[in-house]
């Protein structure tokens, strides 16, 4: 759901793209520090689901962005719980489940090509120490690009997993997703060195 754009009039989109990276920062910061009690979880989750209101964001669509983190936080709660206690486990999950949720914000209501745009215009001071903004820009893209790629490659071959009646087999999902993979890293790469991108 990466890049999934939703255009829109709200204060939440009026926001310049660098001071929603600023304030995504900060506020992810803010929510590691300060929520230590399940209260201060349910609180927060108020004002998170308030900022999505404010958005015009359906409830529909926020969930769809926190669907794929659902298994990886139950496994983190059930070590929490086995190894520290069941409101430890709630402010873990929780504090991974907002942070996701107002990253998903941020890119709900900002274009792609705007938050390449501010951490390239971020990163311009670092020319003078060799640094290229724009070559970080193009693998920030790159790297947004492959997320939903790769989860396109894994349903595909997940799928097909099923066809065959091997749903229960790790191997007939690793190593035909690892081998998609690699040649869609080589043909990327392929098309990159033919524009140039490798060009010092």
């Amino acid at each position: 759901m990466i890049g999934l754009y939703q255009p829109g009039d709200s204060l939440v989109h009026r926001l310049p793209a660098g001071v929603k990276l600023l304030l995504l920062f900060a506020s992810i910061a803010a929510v590691t520090v300060a929520v230590r009690e399940p209260l201060a979880v349910a609180i927060a989750g108020g004002v998170v689901a308030a900022l999505f209101a404010l958005a015009g964001i359906g409830w529909r669509l926020a969930l769809a962005q926190l669907r794929p983190i659902v298994w990886m936080l139950a496994v983190i709660a059930i070590f929490q719980v086995l190894l520290t206690s069941p409101q430890r486990a709630v402010v873990v999950c929780g504090v991974l489940l907002l942070s996701v949720a107002l990253a998903a914000l941020v890119t709900l209501t900002t274009r792609i090509g705007d938050m390449l745009d501010a951490v390239t215009r971020a990163l311009g001071p670092l020319r003078r120490f060799g640094v290229d903004p724009d070559r970080i820009g193009l693998l920030l893209a790159l790297a947004i690009r492959c997320v939903p790629l790769l989860t396109d490659i894994v349903r595909e071959v997940a799928e097909a997993r099923r066809a065959r009646g091997l749903d229960w087999s790790m191997t007939a999902l690793v190593t035909p997703t690892l081998v998609r993979a690699l040649r869609t890293a080589d043909a990327m790469g392929e098309a990159l060195a033919a524009r140039g991108a490798d060009d010092d």
